[in-house]
């Protein structure tokens, strides 16, 4: 009687361990004024605890507005297991195999479009393009001080191709993946307004976490952080996603995840679309959240 009880409570703990599947949860953060701190970098303590949950086995990576150049420069020391997305969903990136595994063009009549209204009301722009499997950038001569500044910046610190280019009109081969504008509201207005009006065009408009400046950001509606979320849902059988943001741009991701998370420092919007409001991005909120639940 007593080797039959064994082997009972050996049948009912196997039963019971089938009845209760594996989750699969896949954690995704937004990385300026969410993962980065003030000065747009990764703290030793948010590097070492990630790469420690990454190694026990958690499925950990970003999406940002940023492109792989300017990501990679600051995440370099995060050992990701899962590809990234960019430039707000326009692109997913595998950084292990280097090579983009998603891409979402915008149709080249519809960047024409986009191109004329940016010359029309002489705003700058950063235009991307994908070639060759790597993304190239391309501007017209009269951006802001502020967009040269940036521009100058990744000259320096990236390998990123980047072209001057006095008609953009001339390198819209239809590979185009996205636009992006910074400086005051009322001029990257006119330039909102035709992005609204033009079909199959996605934007976001909000102010930059460190300048304070409005930047504008447009893409086709294929791409978003909330449609990139959803790519990789699908392609590598998540069956959760945790995701960590602060700004207006996270609420799409927010809509495409399971746990909705907003640092302390988040945009108030933000903060009310999150199940939870964690400690400020300077505090490592997200690094600390993921010490305390990763396995909850």
């Amino acid at each position: 009687m007593i080797f039959l009880s064994i082997y009972a409570i050996i049948y009912l703990c196997i039963v019971n361990t089938k009845e209760v599947p594996h989750i699969s949860t896949l954690f995704i953060s937004d990385l300026d004024g969410t993962l980065l701190n003030s000065n747009a970098e990764l703290s030793d303590f948010t590097i070492s605890t990630i790469n420690s949950l990454i190694a026990d086995g958690m499925h950990f990576t970003y999406a940002t507005a940023r492109t792989m150049y300017t990501a990679e420069v600051i995440t370099s020391r995060l050992n990701i297991s899962v590809p990234c997305i960019l430039n707000n969903g326009a692109e997913i990136y595998d950084r292990a195999n280097a090579e983009y595994i998603r891409k979402a063009c915008i149709p080249r009549d519809k960047a024409d479009r986009l191109i004329d209204a940016f010359s029309e009301n002489h705003v700058g722009v950063q235009m991307f393009r994908v070639t060759d499997g790597r993304l190239d950038m391309y501007y017209p001569p009269y951006v802001n001080d502020l967009m040269r500044g940036n521009i100058e910046n990744r000259r320096a610190t990236t390998d990123q191709v980047i072209t001057e280019c006095s008609d953009l009109h001339s390198v819209n081969d239809g590979d185009v993946v996205y636009f992006a504008s910074t400086g005051d509201m009322e001029p990257l207005l006119p330039i909102r307004e035709t992005a609204m009006q033009t079909e199959g065009i996605s934007y976001e408009f909000y102010v930059d976490t460190y300048t304070g400046k409005h930047y504008l950001e447009i893409f086709s509606d294929e791409a978003s952080k909330a449609n990139g979320v959803k790519f990789l849902r699908e392609k590598y059988g998540f069956d959760r996603v945790v995701a960590f943001g602060d700004n207006l741009n996270d609420i799409a991701m927010f809509e495409q995840a399971d746990v909705r998370i907003a640092v302390g420092n988040a945009n108030e919007a933000v903060k009310k679309a999150a199940d939870f409001v964690i400690d400020t991005n300077d505090n490592n909120g997200a690094a600390k959240w993921l010490a305390s639940h990763y396995n909850e």
